[in-house]
């Protein structure tokens, strides 16, 4: 009975930390919007990894496929397509775009899912 009543006891403790916590931050904004620079990042995150404003995301350039109108870009966070910084050939939906880049050169660029493939729609140098 006595380890009854003790975890009885525990468990109101953490309920009551629960209500308490969740009152003490009813009124905070939350959502994208509610983020100011003065909060830190999450761990191992940096502002290079960050998207740019816009739907752009940093990146560079690593290969060029004119002949199989492809692009190799190395790139940070591609948020509106959940997707984490990695390495990956994306198809181009303006093959045009391959002339105006090289190996080595930063841009922003902008990727959206188009059927099963995901597509470079626009890219330009970066600032």
């Amino acid at each position: 009975m006595k380890n009854f009543r003790s975890l009885f006891l525990v468990s109101a403790m953490f309920a009551a930390a629960g209500s308490a916590y969740s009152a003490g931050h009813a009124g905070a904004p939350m959502g994208a919007g509610s983020v100011t620079k003065d909060m830190p990042m999450t761990m191992g995150e940096s502002k290079k990894d960050m998207p740019m404003a816009g739907g752009m995301t940093e990146g560079e350039i690593r290969k060029v496929d004119v002949e199989g109108k492809k692009i190799t870009i190395k790139h940070a966070e591609i948020k509106n397509l959940d997707m984490p910084p990695m390495s990956m050939v994306f198809q181009v939906k303006d093959p045009a775009m391959l002339d105006k880049v090289k190996a080595g050169d930063k841009v922003r660029f902008k990727a959206e899912k188009d059927g099963s493939a995901i597509v470079v729609t626009e890219i330009q140098p970066a600032k």
